[in-house]
């Protein structure tokens, strides 16, 4: 339960005012104002009702007199002195708010509700004001207990302020011709910025970007597959193509693996080293030579790491806020969708498909609030498996919510027919080293099969043609010892310019579906 909902606000400020010697932020004339200017024009209770709820009044008896003129509203009754006063003896309230003089006197505060928003919009803001007040007190009371753990502390503060934006920060419609003008704008700004016909952030996929336009802003795609397909294998070389290529600072929240994980398997795509030598430390003098020689772009990108495990919702979008506002991120990466929690702190349990279709709205959310593309990966069900033929994904194989496939924009399906065996396709060309995209849904444009080339020892996917099996090595680079060895990358290595944001480990429970030991490449 957040901070704001389990203790009495107006006690607490109360309280804390008469500390300090002040009154809590309030604006009675401004109450009373606003309710009488309902009563004498009840069209204006809908611009009210859009910016402030019955609890955003200090005033007790003006909470108790907005209540009743929203169930009113909700009953398309009329809202006039007469049935408020009605209201209010319904519910036996009458005599709370000083009887029906008092509600009569309200209707003579105001001439007319012409300036009804501003006096609104001052309700709001000084209940905003008591709000943090209540839940600062509250932070301080719990940061001077030696009982707590300062990473739920943390947690918890992060979610009772961000359940005050989410409560009182609310967004406005807007007229036809102002949506026009800021699309016009939009089209003349992606002419201009146009290469190739990307609007969006490249994925440096020829056919993907030719399809898509590029990772389109405000928009979520889902990245399914099997395990051993390479999800992750796919989206980390998409974003060192945004980041390396491109120049797009870009996070990812790597929920299965460790950043060092991460950033080996980045090491081993740019450096075309094999992942298993980067794993064991087992490298040839030559191969650190290279390792350091091809890092360097890297090393210099714009790449966000966080590893957190078992991150909840609300964690994500607080973290995507800072780097978002420090770093200007232009894409966010979450690996992978299932193993988030949807942990939202009112302790209300659900089930798991409830939580998945929670987190995939927020993401959605979260894609439209920063103006970013936002990709998440998902694990598909087993039904996969046990279907009879070249067992390709289905949008009915995304797993424990259909709200996946409804809240994405774009679904996408990663598919290597090599793993299971098939080595031809329908026309008799090889399988070996090919993996296709499918795109199975697609709200801006048509669907359609990409292949890509697979380099498993290396852990990325390329354009087909693009990647020569030779990987010759050319340039000056820094001598190392012969008896260099892992640690030594490390120490070396200490000053690449990656950041990784670490919170504490929570314990979550992981389904031992989502793993497969077994696996000749675990992407």
């Amino acid at each position: 339960m957040a901070f704001s909902e389990s203790i009495n606000i107006k006690n607490v400020n109360d309280r804390l005012a008469f500390q300090q010697g002040k009154s809590a932020p309030q604006v009675p004339e401004m109450e009373e104002a606003v309710l009488g200017a309902i009563l004498i024009d009840k069209d204006s209770f809908s611009t009210v009702n859009e910016l402030i709820s019955p609890s955003g009044f200090y005033n007790e008896a003006h909470q108790v007199i907005f209540q009743a003129m929203l169930e009113l509203y909700n009953n398309a009754e009329p809202i006039d002195t007469l049935s408020v006063v009605r209201q209010l003896r319904k519910t036996n309230q009458i005599q709370k708010v000083g009887g029906a003089k008092y509600i009569a006197t309200l209707s003579s505060k105001v001439n007319s509700s012409a300036n009804i928003e501003y006096h609104a919009l001052a309700i709001s803001q000084a209940a905003v004001k008591r709000e943090m007040i209540s839940v600062a007190n509250e932070i301080m009371a719990e940061g001077f207990s030696d009982t707590n753990d300062i990473f739920d502390l943390l947690n918890k503060t992060e979610q009772s302020f961000f359940s005050i934006s989410e409560k009182n920060i609310k967004k406005n419609y807007l007229d036809a011709n102002t949506i026009m003008r800021l699309s016009i704008n939009e089209l003349e700004q992606k002419k201009q910025n146009n290469a190739g016909g990307l609007t969006g952030i490249p994925s440096g996929f020829t056919e993907l970007d030719a399809l898509t336009g590029g990772w389109q802003k405000t928009e979520l795609t889902i990245i399914a597959a099997r395990p051993g397909m390479g999800k992750t294998a796919f989206v980390v070389s998409s974003m060192r193509n945004a980041a390396v290529d491109h120049n797009y600072p870009v996070a990812i929240f790597s929920l299965e693996m460790s950043a060092t994980q991460l950033m080996l398997r980045m090491i081993s795509a740019e450096a075309e080293i094999d992942s298993e030598k980067l794993r064991k430390g087992t490298l040839q003098p030559h191969e650190w030579e290279q390792l350091h020689h091809r890092i360097n772009k890297l090393s210099k990108s714009s790449v966000f790491i966080d590893d957190t495990p078992a991150l909840s919702i609300l964690e994500l979008r607080a973290k995507c806020r800072r780097l978002k506002a420090q770093h200007n991120i232009q894409m966010v990466i979450i690996d992978y969708l299932q193993l988030m929690t949807g942990d939202d702190g009112s302790g209300v349990s659900s089930s798991r498909e409830q939580e998945i279709a929670a987190i995939s709205r927020s993401l959605k959310n979260l894609a439209k609030e920063l103006e970013v593309p936002v990709l998440a990966l998902s694990q598909l069900s087993r039904a996969v498996e046990t279907r009879g033929g070249d067992k390709r994904p289905q949008l009915s194989d995304l797993r424990e919510s259909g709200s996946i496939e409804q809240d994405a924009d774009m679904v996408m399906f990663l598919y290597r027919p090599e793993y299971y065996k098939i080595t031809e396709d329908e026309l008799g060309n090889s399988t070996e080293g090919i993996g296709e995209v499918i795109i199975a849904k697609n709200r801006a444009g048509t669907t359609d099969n990409i292949k890509l080339q697979f380099i498993g020892k290396y852990t990325k996917f390329a354009n087909i043609g693009d990647y020569s099996s030779s990987a010759s090595y050319g340039g000056n680079a820094a001598s190392f010892s012969q008896n260099s060895g892992i640690g030594d990358f490390e120490s070396k290595g200490s000053d690449i310019g990656f950041a990784t944001f670490k919170s504490k480990l929570n314990q979550g429970n992981q389904d031992p579906e989502l793993s497969n030991p077994d696996e000749e490449y675990p992407f």
